[in-house]
């Protein structure tokens, strides 16, 4: 990689671009500590624990030749859930009693639409949630003093999210690739770093998923032929050989049928999904900076199946290390082309807003 020159530009392919330096030793104290206080807490220092959690992180993330700094705090997160409690308590009471004492009175018409009309401002709540979580992290994240951030309250997204979210329901999911290209170049496009703003690309939204998207299709269709196929044949070996056994066999057939269809669909899911973020993530630029993600569909595999066996052989107390791992994964695989020119590096002129995550911590999609 080239050194800097004396204007401040590095360029070249930043072989270095991230790099992490954590340690999970050191990570171990906040874990532990974080899990202790939340429980303590009944849930409440959540949000100073993910505030702990991300200072470390970011501070063993380097980009070139300076670490990451979080400036976010656990009071801001705890703020905003409290007023996104305030809208979303009202909106699960109408679901839950509103709807139902319309229809126990007769109004069945009325409960419908407030029924719909409910789910409807949920989903788009959930949209919202999303463009502003992101908008918040990137105003919080701090690299030679610059932070990202964006002017855009995320209200039209909303909107986009909610009819493209009933596109893909209406189409039995076959636009849901679509649905999702065109919602992170649309978040993402609305985000900027610095004097930059994030651009997102232009081809085709569903070039180079379609094929494996199908295949999450066909494995279920697959998996019905061959569990009609062993049924059929379970019927006619029970009815001409009564021998336990035989029965017996056949229910252990079935049952390892149910655990390779849940292992082939999770691995095609996952082929899916890597080859859907190598694509979006490929695409965007920021001012002279490209970036890539190489993580291959067995990457996410070992990744997954790491998680499983530390939750589970831990007896639960891994959870607290998978913010750790799916953050260092992530920092890992994702590379950067191109130059940075500090000289030229202003800080951004986006509103520094104090929203935090609280409407993605109700959704439980505040994850990192």
């Amino acid at each position: 990689m080239d050194d800097a020159t004396p204007g401040h530009t590095r360029t070249g392919d930043f072989s270095d671009g991230f790099t992490f330096h954590g340690r999970w030793q050191e990570f171990l104290p906040i874990a532990a500590t974080n899990l202790l206080l939340t429980i303590v807490t009944l849930g409440i220092y959540r949000f100073w624990a993910k505030t702990r959690e991300r200072r470390y992180l970011w501070s063993r993330t380097q980009f070139i030749d300076e670490r990451l700094e979080w400036a976010g705090t656990g009071k801001e997160m705890f703020i905003g859930f409290l007023i996104v409690m305030a809208i979303m308590v009202p909106l699960l009471v109408i679901v839950q009693f509103g709807v139902q004492a319309l229809a126990f009175r007769g109004y069945a018409l009325a409960a419908g639409v407030l029924g719909l009309g409910t789910y409807l401002a949920i989903f788009y709540l959930v949209g919202l949630a999303l463009f502003r979580a992101l908008r918040y992290r990137l105003s919080r994240t701090y690299w030679h003093g610059i932070r990202g951030g964006s002017d855009d309250g995320g209200w039209n997204y909303g909107v986009s999210a909610l009819w493209k979210y009933i596109v893909g329901i209406l189409t039995l999911g076959l636009l849901v690739p679509w649905t999702m290209v065109t919602l992170w170049r649309e978040r993402w496009g609305k985000m900027s770093f610095g004097p930059y703003t994030f651009e997102t690309g232009d081809s085709p939204p569903t070039k180079g998923l379609m094929g494996r998207y199908l295949l999450i299709y066909a494995t279920p269709v697959l998996w019905a032929i061959l569990v009609f196929t062993l049924g059929m044949g379970a019927i006619f070996t029970v009815g001409s050989n009564p021998d336990p056994r035989a029965a017996a066999g056949m229910v252990g057939t079935l049952f390892l049928s149910v655990i390779g269809f849940y292992a082939i669909f999770s691995i095609v899911s996952l082929a899916y999904y890597a080859a859907f973020m190598r694509k979006v993530v490929s695409e965007m630029t920021l001012g002279n900076l490209g970036f890539t993600f190489e993580a291959r569909t067995m990457d996410w595999v070992m990744l997954i199946l790491g998680n499983i066996v530390l939750v589970v052989f831990t007896l639960g107390f891994g959870i607290m290390y998978l913010g750790y791992r799916h953050w260092s994964f992530y920092v890992r695989h994702l590379k950067v082309q191109g130059e940075v020119d500090l000289a030229t590096l202003t800080q951004s002129t986006t509103r520094l807003r104090s929203d935090a995550e609280g409407l993605a911590d109700a959704f439980d999609i505040g994850a990192i």
